[in-house]
């Protein structure tokens, strides 16, 4: 089973609910896909034991063959490559931006003289360790990368589907979120009792309906705010799975680092009901 941990905005204690969740479980594997900014790894501390880099293939134009049509540049619906054509007898000139590129490999299959071939660039680390009897995965992505897809799916890649999956997501709805939840089973939406929080969720829930995976909301920080978050859940027919009050000793605890399952054992409980409501959803389909 995957469960995804995902919420419209940051801030709203989405690493809180993956890590503590995938600690009250048995045969758990967590993945943290927030590769632009991961800290699951300041939780759980796991010891690493493997790391490697990771790739995406971008093409490299062989000058002597390329007669510089522009099918590359045209197959490329990210604008990676450009052509100028070559004037007054004068050779064209082929321009790459690699940070556009997605790898999809489009160019390369379809030029017409085998001018492309693709060279690796590396766009970050992946990161294997355990946690106890847990499983570890995270990616960094290199400082200046626009695009955080391509590591998102090799951290993915080491998906261990004997184990439940816990994905901690980015924040958001753009495109690093989707990457992340796709292929989940069940997504927790983390949110907030606040206009922010409220707006952001809403968002989040009509990109899990669009993607037909089915979801549920903890709110965090539950007797902060007002009671739109709840009337929203209860008028949309969306399960509140945990709420989570806002406690000094929580904040305190986590801006040391540690699980709130430590500070504070009764809630290893509460993340065990939480997991098995998730599943019986699940099964319940």
């Amino acid at each position: 089973m995957i469960i995804s941990v995902a919420s419209g905005k940051g801030g709203t204690g989405k690493t809180t609910v993956a890590v503590n969740l995938a600690m009250s479980i048995e045969q758990a594997q967590l993945l943290d896909c927030d590769v632009e900014e991961p800290n699951a790894h300041i939780f759980l501390k796991p010891e690493i034991t493997r790391q490697h880099e990771a790739y995406i293939p971008v093409p490299e134009i062989d000058a002597a063959k390329c007669n510089y049509c522009g099918k590359c540049a045209t197959v490329c619906v990210y604008n990676a490559i450009a052509i100028l054509p070559g004037q007054d007898g004068k050779k064209g000139t082929t321009l790459i931006f690699p940070h556009l590129c997605h790898g999809c490999g489009a160019c390369s299959t379809l030029c017409p003289k085998n001018a492309i071939k693709e060279v690796n660039r590396t766009i970050g680390i992946v990161e294997i360790g355990t946690c106890g009897k847990m499983e570890f995965v995270h990616g960094k992505l290199n400082i200046g990368e626009a695009m955080s897809p391509p590591l998102i799916r090799q951290v993915k890649e080491h998906l261990n589907s004997d184990k439940t999956v816990i994905i901690d997501a980015p924040p958001g709805t753009s495109c690093p979120v989707i990457s992340s939840i796709q292929g989940s089973d069940y997504t927790i939406l983390v949110t907030e009792p606040t206009p922010f929080g409220l707006n952001d969720l809403v968002l989040a829930v009509e990109v899990l309906k669009k993607l037909k995976i089915p979801f549920g909301v903890v709110i965090n920080r539950s007797d902060l705010g007002n009671d739109k978050t709840d009337k929203y859940c209860q008028k949309e027919n969306i399960p509140v799975l945990m709420k989570i009050p806002f406690k000094k000793e929580i904040a305190m605890a986590y801006s040391q680092g540690k699980l709130v399952i430590e500070a504070f054992p009764e809630y290893k409980e509460l993340f065990k009901i939480l997991y098995q409501t998730i599943k019986y959803a699940k099964n319940d389909k």
